[in-house]
Order: C-alpha cells, then sequence, then structure tokens
C-alpha cells in the first residue's frame, strides 16, 4: 500500500466501531463540548500528518527504525508544552534532548557502514516529521478527552477528522488508492480494529490510571518490540552503529520520562 492508502483505511474501517461507542457514551453521559469536539478534529489533522510521514518512513528505513523515530515526541511533547501551554520542562527533559538526537544520528546512517534501509536519512528526516505531528496529536487528544469516560467519543471525532484530512493530502499527493484486493482489505481490517480502535482505546483507558514508573517503562516497549518483530517478521537487519541508535533513544525516552526520588526535607 501506498503510505496515503494504509493511512486512509487504518481510520475508515475504524470508524463503525468508534462510532457505536461514541453514541454509547453520549448516551450514558451526555453530548460533548464544542471545544472539546473540535480540538479532538484539530488532533485528528495532527494524526493525519503523524501516519502519512510515519508510513513515508517505514518505505525508507524501515519498520523498525522509524517507529524508534515516531517515539522521539516522548521528548518534544513536554517542550511542546512549555512553548505552546508556559509549563516548564522538567531538567531530565533537557537532558534527554541531546542524547535522543545522538540516537538520531547513529540511525541515519550518517556513520559507520552498511545501514538499514533505501534510504536511511530520508527516512530520519519523516521519522522526525512523524514525531512532531505525533507530538501534536497527542497534545490535541489530551486537550479535548479530559473526560475519561468519553474517550471513545474524542477518539471517533479524531479518526474522522484523519480520514477526511488524509482523503484530501492523499488526493494532492496522488498516491491514494481507493481500490484494494481482498489480501489488502483483510491487512487493513485488522490494523483498523486492532491498532486505532482496540490500542488507541486501551492507551485512553490506561494512561490516566498508570502511575508514572509505570507508565515510562511501557513507553520503551514499544520501540523495543516493533525493532525485534522487524527482525524476526520482515527479515529488516539493521547495522550495529543503527542498533546502538536505538539503544541511544530508548536511554533517552527513560531519560525524560522518568521520575526522580523526591529528596527529604
Amino acid at each position: 500500500m501506498t503510505p496515503s492508502t494504509a493511512a486512509f483505511y487504518r481510520c475508515f474501517y475504524a470508524l463503525p466501531p468508534l462510532l457505536a461507542i461514541a453514541l454509547i457514551e453520549r448516551r450514558r453521559y451526555g453530548s460533548r463540548e464544542r471545544n472539546a469536539r473540535w480540538l479532538a478534529w484539530l488532533a485528528g489533522c495532527f494524526f493525519a500528518a503523524d501516519l502519512i510521514f510515519w508510513h513515508h518512513s517505514i518505505a525508507a528505513v524501515g519498520a523498525g527504525l522509524a517507529t524508534v523515530l515516531g517515539n522521539v515526541q516522548v521528548v518534544l511533547v513536554p517542550l511542546a508544552a512549555w512553548l505552546l501551554l508556559a509549563e516548564r520542562p522538567t531538567g531530565r527533559v533537557a537532558a534527554a534532548v541531546p542524547v535522543v538526537l545522538i540516537g538520531v544520528v547513529l540511525i541515519s546512517g550518517v556513520i559507520g557502514a552498511g545501514a538499514y534501509g533505501s534510504n536511511p536519512a530520508l527516512g530520519v528526516f519523516f521519522g522526525l516529521l512523524t514525531a512532531v505531528a505525533y507530538a501534536g496529536f497527542l497534545l490535541a487528544l489530551r486537550a479535548g478527552s479530559a473526560d475519561v469516560r468519553r474517550s471513545g467519543g474524542a477518539l471517533f471525532h479524531a479518526t474522522l477528522a484523519c480520514t477526511l484530512a488524509v482523503l484530501v493530502a492523499g488526493w494532492l499527493l496522488d498516491d491514494l488508492e481507493l481500490r484494494t484486493g481482498w489480501e489488502s482489505f483483510a491487512w487493513l481490517v485488522t490494523l483498523a480494529l486492532t491498532s486505532q480502535v482496540l490500542g488507541w482505546l486501551l492507551i485512553a483507558a490506561a494512561l490516566p490510571r498508570a502511575p508514572a514508573a509505570v507508565g515510562s517503562v511501557v513507553l520503551t516497549l514499544q520501540p523495543v518490540a516493533a525493532v525485534l518483530l522487524a527482525i524476526v517478521l520482515v527479515d529488516e537487519d539493521p547495522s550495529s552503529v543503527q542498533l546502538a541508535g536505538v539503544a541511544v533513544v530508548v536511554c533517552g525516552i527513560v531519560l525524560a520520562t522518568g521520575r526522580g526520588r523526591s529528596v527529604p526535607t
């Protein structure tokens, strides 16, 4: 699938179950505030950019490394909150920025030989754009889904906005294919139901309830698991330098999301 095609159908096939959940929430808890709905639509536009950039990054540097690069958002979100919401980042976040940047350089293939990917440097570029768009998505979605009882409704509106935004972007980029074979259809439905529906509903339910220490550990599982699964399932073969870059980025994520010990007074 082209990047826009995969992004479009991931969201399009997720709309019916998310709509059903949103209607159940509305019947139980009433309609959402207009501001929350608009924030969810803004989040959806960011998510459209996130998916398109991410799929381009996958094509250039592989699924595992592209997922690691997208998770640089862990560092970008606090920085964006500082600039936009006047929320001063912790010293850990400031210290994590150079660590993550070193890891990104190692993944890009600039250092060493035998880097995996058709164009690792371009893949890193799209991966960083993915992280920026992902950070915008998370900030907007969190602002629009403060009521955890209505997380399904927020996700439905964000997914609907993403579907329409990808449709327009795919038409402008001329890489949207609306016709798919049955095998592609099956994979796209699986992607929609697992990642866009089940995955994001679980994330929305877990984040407000998980302790910070647990959340920081869980955040490192996705990029590490993505690299390992990509090696096992789709024969990706990152170089030793790129794998070192993965380890450095993960260390930066742990540093940015960890919680320091309280100092007794």
